[in-house]
């Protein structure tokens, strides 16, 4: 990425569920205002989307792990972390499970983060075929510090490493994604329902020692916590 354009890549595919595996080394030094992501995005007008997002920061500060979930166009739902190792100095492995029980994030096989599929509750789940998308942007208007540190352009080019792109996914170009919820697929079976006692665990871990925000208990902004709350 450079001043005057940004980078990405996409999935030729569109998917109604699966496990999408990347690895991915991120920009080191000063980044701040870059963001890096992989996530999976429907491209419609009231879109689905579920995003991993790394927020850049100037050097020898934190980076900020974003995820965030749209369902219908409506997102607001971000969880941010910091990571317990450097992501700009190796690859790790980032993964996304989605099938009709829950959104997992995994970080090198930790889950992060959880979203459940709470529609018996009124609660919208992302439903609609989504491509895997992975990018490079200029998001110095919001990433670092709420937008007040910018982007150093005397950086660029900023690189972000994209490999070992991986997916056990359900293939599908239309509305209809029933298919994509048999119980047929591996991804979709009853031992991937649910954390297991050893995932919930570390993701327990994860929680109390790296999470920096939950929407979830921002009272400031919902008084009343969202329907889905807690995950």
């Amino acid at each position: 990425m450079d001043k005057s354009s940004g980078a990405g890549f996409g999935s030729k595919l569109n998917y109604g569920s699966g496990f999408f595996n990347m690895k991915m080394k991120i920009p080191d030094k000063d980044s701040a205002g870059v963001i890096t992501a992989f996530y999976l995005n429907s491209a419609t007008s009231r879109r689905d989307e579920v995003d991993f997002e790394f927020l850049g920061n100037r050097e020898g500060k934190p980076i900020t792990l974003q995820t965030n979930v749209f369902v219908n166009g409506q997102g607001y739902r971000e969880q941010r972390i910091h990571l317990w190792f450097d992501p700009t100095s190796s690859f790790h492995t980032y993964k996304i499970l989605w099938n009709p029980y829950q959104i997992v994030f995994f970080v090198d096989d930790i889950p992060i983060r959880v979203f459940m599929n709470k529609t018996e509750m009124g609660v919208d789940y992302p439903s609609q075929p989504m491509q895997i998308i992975g990018s490079l942007w200029d998001g110095e208007d919001w990433a670092t510090d709420g937008g007040k540190t910018k982007t150093n352009w005397t950086h660029a080019p900023f690189k972000a490493y994209f490999q070992g792109f991986d997916v056990q996914g359900c293939p599908s170009d239309n509305s209809n994604t029933e298919p994509c919820l048999s119980s047929n697929l591996w991804w979709n079976t009853a031992e991937y329902s649910i954390l297991n006692t050893s995932q919930i665990e570390a993701y327990e871990n994860v929680k109390h020692k790296y999470m920096t925000y939950d929407y979830c208990s921002d009272q400031q902004r919902y008084p009343k916590p969202p329907p889905e709350c807690p995950q």
